[in-house]
């Protein structure tokens, strides 16, 4: 069996978070990290994080007999005898470290890991969407030449990344990060651990308006990702964006603009409808095949990457060329009915952006809407489910279904109009509206924030595939 390498020593973690060494275990150090008890293995460190609704502390002895051969817990919970975490060490024979914020620790953690990479080349991508399909896409490209790692899935949160930057290793030559957000200061925490070399935007919407308070504050908030240049970084700016010449100001690095709303750098897009759209890149024409003009965006960011990393034109080709989509994101599902399943996320850009992909297209059937909630925008919540609404009343829709309490306020504006709606805050109901109004041919698109997980739908559809 090979051996594991240990990624970091105990005494050497406690160090950099500014921490305590309680107590040496077994080994001297630990070969991962996980924050979740179910996902600890053999040598793993793990860290446990007290949120809203979990303590991680309450789950430190289920981690330990799964194999962790490491604590770091806070100096509150120590203190905890209820908890008795000092004496499960001791009985267990495992390493524990104490600090006084386990979230920061993770990140100070991973900043010092990372930067035993020092030829690595960090590319670090945030946005108000698309950044999953960006990080994917360029990956894609970037592989064919170059050895690659990237957040698996999106694992961009304040604890997801550091725990995706644990995943470098010596033979990587480039790292490709996502930075998520939903409170204030996250994307600067976030660059902060990643300094990267390249950062890219890949768009400036209102997802998560209601957590930051407005679309400025999320573009200064976004434009964080560049806090941490020292003069040689590049920053990638949509060169369309109404806020482009804000978020290039006080780059002390290069801002270069890439793409455009017209997409010209694909010369004459065709599209494929839900197979794709064939592009020009460099002369040679490709197929694409993720369907819609804000997937294309986010190829020509993809490419942007590519290119400053950089690696050749060949690359960036086959990369277009052997896209595939990723669950919930333009995501198509054949059978009887055709599904557009687009459901991992939702925001008033992205929603849009779904709507105007399905009426572009040529259907010889009927087109059913599924729309679920966009979440996390606050108070401009009801302003926003009012004017998809308005959107939704103006498609080429021949049913639409709502699901979420949220999408009661888009229902206002097809009261009493030529497409007939249903709503409901229950999926047992809404599994029903659709399954008595769902027949062969049907194009159907499923659009809501992954809290709705409309996927749960599924399974009416599978029965008619």
């Amino acid at each position: 069996m090979a051996r594991v390498p240990i990624l970091m020593d105990f005494a050497g973690i406690a160090s950099v978070a500014g921490g305590r060494l309680v107590r040496e275990g077994r080994s001297r150090g630990f070969s991962s990290v996980c924050i979740d008890s179910r996902k600890a293995k053999l040598g793993a460190l793990f860290v446990a994080i007290k949120g809203a609704f979990q303590d991680g502390h309450c789950y430190a002895r289920a981690a330990l007999e799964a194999g962790a051969t490491g604590l770091l817990a806070s100096r509150a919970a120590l203190e905890d005898s209820s908890l008795g975490l000092v004496a499960l060490a001791e009985t267990s024979g495992v390493a524990l470290v104490a600090v006084e914020d386990t979230i920061k620790a993770l990140q100070d953690g991973a900043r010092a890991y990372l930067g035993r990479f020092p030829t690595l080349i960090r590319v670090g991508i945030t946005g108000s969407s698309g950044k999953t399909t960006t990080k994917e896409i360029a990956a894609g490209m970037i592989v064919k030449e170059k050895r690659v790692v990237m957040n698996p899935g999106n694992l961009n949160s304040e604890t997801g990344l550091p725990l995706a930057v644990f995943n470098v290793r010596s033979e990587h030559e480039v790292g490709i990060f996502e930075l998520g957000m939903d409170h204030k200061g996250e994307i600067a925490a976030l660059a902060r651990i990643l300094k990267p070399h390249i950062a890219l935007i890949t768009n400036i919407g209102t997802a998560h308006i209601g957590m930051i308070g407005s679309q400025r504050a999320i573009v200064e908030e976004k434009r964080a990702i560049f806090g941490e240049f020292t003069g040689t970084e590049m920053a990638l700016i949509p060169a369309d964006s109404p806020w482009r010449e804000v978020l290039a100001g006080g780059v002390w690095g290069r801002a270069l603009f890439y793409g455009s709303a017209n997409l010209e750098e694909f010369g004459k897009v065709k599209s494929l409808g839900i197979e794709g759209s064939e592009v020009t890149w460099e002369g040679v024409r490709i197929r694409f095949g993720l369907p819609g003009r804000h997937n294309l965006r986010d190829a020509l960011a993809a490419s942007a990457i590519a290119r400053a990393v950089p690696v050749s034109d060949e690359a960036i080709r086959q990369g277009l060329a052997s896209v595939q989509p990723l669950f919930g994101r333009s995501e198509i599902v054949r059978g009887l009915v055709t599904v557009i399943r687009d459901c991992y996320n939702s925001n008033p850009d992205s929603a849009k952006a779904a709507l105007d992909f399905c009426d572009s297209l040529d259907w010889p059937g009927r087109k059913l809407y599924v729309i679920g909630s966009m979440l996390e925008l606050g108070p401009e919540s009801a302003a926003a489910h009012r004017e998809l609404g308005q959107r939704i009343a103006a498609s080429q829709a021949d049913q639409v279904f709502f699901f979420g309490a949220e999408t009661l306020a888009a229902t206002e504006s097809l009261a009493g109009g030529k497409i007939p709606f249903y709503y409901t805050d229950n999926m047992d109901e809404l599994y029903r509206a659709v399954s008595e109004r769902l027949s062969g041919g049907d194009l159907i698109l499923l659009k809501g924030s992954r809290g709705c997980a409309l996927e749960r739908l599924d399974g009416l559809f599978g029965g008619l595939h």
